[in-house]
């Protein structure tokens, strides 16, 4: 590993809005008024990578709380780091496995999940490590309030249309779909949130697919 990785994975043992591994289980239930100390809405974003995203949904939305959640300590560090220097005290960020993820969130504790361009994981013996395989699908089914969204954005066409099939083939309520986002109706302010790799993609011309969709 690195120096600057070292340095980083000691650094954010130092954030206050960050929690490693078991550090977040004592809030399962409670995030709202055990963490944040308030009782305003959660919202998580999935491999969050840098917490661009993150850091820019609690910036614009300071009645909600907001978890980025990624295992790389080195690209949270990022993203706490903005927050803290920025003064926004209405993020944290949990360094786990997501497969875990039913260990630190209670039944309905979720209001709404961002999934923003994560590995597609594009070969077929990977297909449950796809954020929205049945696996997955089935953890979020279970921590979201009734009725709670959740948002997929990614430039690849290939998981966009397997998430398409798995709404289908799971009866789910499919509320937005686009292939070219920032040539649709859909692209307000919220969308327009571009992440470090999304940046990239544009400038490869690459079309940017988005779905919006519930249990």
């Amino acid at each position: 590993m690195g120096k600057d990785k070292l340095r980083r994975f000691a650094e954010i043992d130092t954030f206050s809005n960050v929690l490693q591994l078991d550090a977040g289980k004592p809030f399962k239930g409670q995030w709202s008024n055990g963490f944040f100390k308030n009782n305003n809405p959660v919202v998580l974003e999935l491999a969050c990578g840098k917490g661009e995203y993150t850091v820019n949904l609690a910036t614009m939305f300071p009645d909600k709380n907001f978890i980025g959640i990624d295992y790389k300590g080195n690209r949270i560090w990022r993203g706490a780091k903005t927050a803290l220097e920025d003064g926004v005290n209405n993020v944290a960020f949990l360094r786990i496995q997501i497969e875990t993820l039913i260990e630190y969130f209670a039944p309905g504790e979720v209001d709404e999940i961002w999934i923003t361009f994560p590995d597609p994981q594009p070969q077929i013996s990977r297909e449950k490590k796809r954020l929205t395989s049945a696996r997955f699908l089935d953890m979020y089914k279970v921590i979201l309030k009734p009725g709670g969204f959740v948002n997929l954005k990614t430039d690849n066409d290939g998981l966009h249309v397997y998430t398409v099939e798995k709404i289908a083939e799971t009866s789910l309520t499919l509320h937005v779909r686009t292939e070219d986002l920032y040539n649709s109706e859909y692209a307000d302010d919220v969308l327009n949130i571009k992440t470090y790799y999304e940046k990239k993609y544009l400038k490869d011309n690459k079309n940017i697919n988005y779905l919006k969709f519930s249990f």
